[in-house]
């Protein structure tokens, strides 16, 4: 099979703290205030929906430990793009990259500051465009930020990070000591039982939620003692993250029962209002202001590695595997990630192309997990500094979700199916464009 050993430019700044603060700060993003009403409209159970939650965070708990036994082992940036070109050859893994540098990714940094400039709009009035204009500056901001350097990159997350936790924590403490709850309301169920069919639909939505949590992989070159603070930052990342989700939306069901929730546009803001009146709005307005730059911030940061390490095994664009010699950064990757997600951003055909995307992160997703059981079988012998624990039932589980998913998308949506497959298959022509250059060069 392929392998990635280019040698490692960009410097290991980030301690285990750091990384722990971009895991978290990459997942606790805008999902915790949008989804719940959309679970609470199908799930009609309280109890239900908190496990439910409970679930989709052991899935996603089972996938980054899955992936962190491969960082650990192979600690170089880039995260699924390295994985996928050992287990299954370069071709897998540059479809990842070309897929995460196309859409996944960029669609995403597109739509999370479109996310931004909305409810920068609650607190400022915007004009027609004024929405676009706020996101892409947020964009440019963030690139310029990260191009500057790891540290103020890092930095500006741990800032935004410990804001985020420190706001979801005085929501969970609003909950538990001020008048207006009611904790009746967690054993209220509504309307019929929730049927499988519901119930796997509401886990989509949630998993959505948690998405991010392989953003650490991406930044393994710069992570300090990879071996030991990959696996620990994964696993705390996760725990802080289940427990605010699981929290927070105990707090959101004692406030408003499950069935104002079902018809609520924004759960948070409701709740919020219960506790604070009406600045309660303006408060979950704020923290959703400051999630969405600091999940923005997260990508922005991380996304970029996975082209450096294309162009650094010349299946990219060669100047994206420069790094800058004052600010020691993938400048030229930072900057081309940032001009293609300014462009999606004002095309607007950023969500769409997210949709459709989704479904094809789950093949990775499913992909990478797979890659731990494979190379422990073909490389027994490659240095693991940490085996994920439960193995092979850890992975397998994950993997199987991800089958789950998938084939449930195929059926249920198989439009959008087709089309993320063809997203995928459009980087065929340029990975044999750029492997054929590389294998020229290396034969002269």
């Amino acid at each position: 099979m392929g392998e990635v050993h280019s040698k490692e430019e960009l410097k290991r700044a980030l301690g285990f703290g750091d990384t722990t603060m971009v895991s978290v700060g990459a997942i606790l993003g805008s999902g915790i205030f949008l989804v719940p009403a959309t679970i609470a409209a199908s799930i009609h159970s309280p109890m239900l929906t908190l496990g439910l939650w409970i679930v989709g965070g052991i899935i996603s708990l089972f996938g980054a430990l899955s992936v962190a036994e491969l960082g650990a082992a192979m600690p170089r940036s880039g995260g699924q793009y390295v994985y996928l070109t050992e287990a299954y050859g370069p071709l897998w893994g540059f479809l990842y990259g070309w897929s995460s540098f196309s859409v996944i990714n960029t669609a995403s940094i597109a739509a999370v500051g479109v996310a931004f400039g909305e409810y920068f709009g609650y607190f400022v009035s915007l004009p027609a465009g004024g929405v676009q204009m706020v996101a892409v500056i947020s964009i440019i901001l963030l690139t310029a930020i990260n191009v500057a350097g790891v540290k103020s990159g890092v930095w500006t997350q741990n800032i935004l990070t410990i804001v985020k936790v420190g706001m979801f924590g005085g929501v969970i403490l609003l909950g538990v000591f001020l008048p207006g709850t009611d904790s009746v309301n967690l054993f209220k169920n509504i309307g019929t039982a929730s049927s499988l069919g519901a119930m796997g639909m509401a886990l989509i939505a949630i998993m959505w939620t948690y998405d991010a949590w392989i953003e650490i992989s991406y930044v393994a070159g710069e992570i300090k003692d990879p071996g030991r603070n990959i696996p620990k930052a994964s696993l705390l990342s996760m725990v802080v993250i289940i427990a605010i989700y699981v929290l927070a939306n105990g707090v959101f069901i004692s406030a408003l029962s499950i069935e104002k929730m079902a018809g609520s546009t924004l759960v948070a803001s409701d709740a919020a209002e219960v506790y604070l009146g009406s600045a309660g709005a303006s408060i979950i307005a704020l923290a959703i202001l400051i999630c969405t730059l600091g999940a923005n911030n997260a990508n922005v940061l991380t996304s970029a590695r996975i082209t450096y390490a294309m162009a650094k095994e010349k299946l990219f664009f060669r100047s994206v595997a420069k790094v800058h010699p004052k600010t020691e950064t993938p400048a030229t990757a930072l900057l081309i990630q940032g001009i293609w997600a300014t462009i999606l951003t004002f095309t607007g055909s950023f969500n769409q192309l997210i949709t459709y995307m989704v479904f094809a992160s789950w093949i990775f997703y499913g992909m990478s997990a797979g890659a731990v059981i494979i190379l422990r079988h073909q490389k027994p012998d490659m240095e693991r500094p940490y085996r994920v624990w439960g193995y092979p039932w850890v992975p397998a589980i994950f993997i199987l979700f991800a089958a789950w998913l998938t084939v449930n998308t195929i059926l249920e949506a198989p439009r959008d199916a087709a089309i993320g497959i063809g997203l995928i298959l459009t980087g065929l022509p340029f990975y044999f464009f750029w492997s054929s250059r590389k294998g020229s060069n290396e034969a002269d």
